[in-house]
């Protein structure tokens, strides 16, 4: 069956940025000119998804308006003549056909995508956490949807993680199957690094099928007392095979700062109206010897 739809999981707090986030959604905070969580929509998009579900919380209602139309904002903007612009905001509003529903209590990743579960159906979906921005050749979803369409089974988005990071993922226990295919053999949350069972660590982009949901229904809160997808997805491997997909791009983790930072710089550095300028300004930085 092909993959039709894309939960976007968008309730959190965006603690790591406060204040900038006190006011406004994390998934607004723009990379260079663009919000964030736009990057991953737009992925979802050109691998062929119609139908975006994102999964909101109070104090959200930015993302609800900037896929929206402004009816205002186009007129000011066709008045002026600025017609590029004007271009650029009914694309975005056209990009997809949107749906917002609420997760009353932040109780997990598994939570807010089982609180999709009656929009979504009885079909396979695609999740993305925005915050991993993963830029490439070609999207990563679509990778991924070849892998599914190949076997069958849920895909999860895995890369290679150092011992220093690891306790920050879930890991899977792999068994190659083909180029960058892995069979699931155990997921573990957020292991010490000894306890990891590889260091392929799983990322913000997965496929699964329906089933999951009963699964993560029967899933008990787990690290940070909260409901796992990682914990819900091993309970599902009980039933059906499960695939790890080790993707070709680079990941940006915006949510984080640093990370955030370096998105900024590399995604502005490869813009053809501000690369050169940009580029040009770096070099010219006096760092005071450092």
């Amino acid at each position: 069956m092909k993959v039709r739809k894309a939960v976007f999981p968008a309730a959190g707090w965006g603690t790591r940025f406060l204040p900038a986030t006190k006011a406004q959604p994390k998934e607004m905070l723009p990379l260079v000119d663009k919000p964030i969580i736009q990057y991953a929509v737009e992925e979802a998009v050109q691998a062929g998804i119609t139908q975006i579900i994102i999964v909101t919380a109070g104090g959200k209602r930015a993302i609800e308006d900037h896929f929206d139309s402004s009816f205002e904002l186009e007129r000011a903007l066709e008045q002026k003549g600025q017609l590029r612009l004007l271009d650029e905001m009914r694309r975005i509003s056209d990009l997809a056909e949107v749906a917002y529903i609420r997760q009353r209590e932040q109780l997990g990743l598994g939570h807010a995508i089982g609180v999709a579960r009656a929009l979504v159906g009885d079909e396979p979906f695609a999740v993305f956490l925005s915050d991993d921005i993963i830029a490439g050749e070609r999207p990563c979803i679509a990778q991924m949807l070849d892998v599914f369409e190949r076997y069958g089974g849920p895909v999860v988005a895995v890369e290679r993680v150092s011992p220093a990071n690891i306790s920050s993922y879930g890991v899977v226990k792999p068994r190659l199957r083909a180029s960058r295919v892995y069979a699931v053999e155990d997921l573990v949350e957020k292991p010490a690094p000894a306890d990891a069972p590889s260091d392929l660590g799983i990322v913000g982009r997965y496929v699964l099928t329906p089933d999951i949901f009963d699964a993560i229904a029967a899933t008990q809160p787990g690290a940070g007392g909260e409901i796992q997808l990682t914990d819900a997805l091993r309970r599902l491997l009980a039933e059906r095979p499960i695939y790890a997909y080790e993707f070709e791009g680079r990941r940006y983790d915006t949510g984080h700062t640093l990370g955030f930072l370096k998105a900024t710089v590399e995604f502005a550095l490869r813009r053809e109206d501000l690369g050169a300028e940009f580029r040009a300004y770096l070099r010219g930085l006096d760092f005071g010897g450092e």
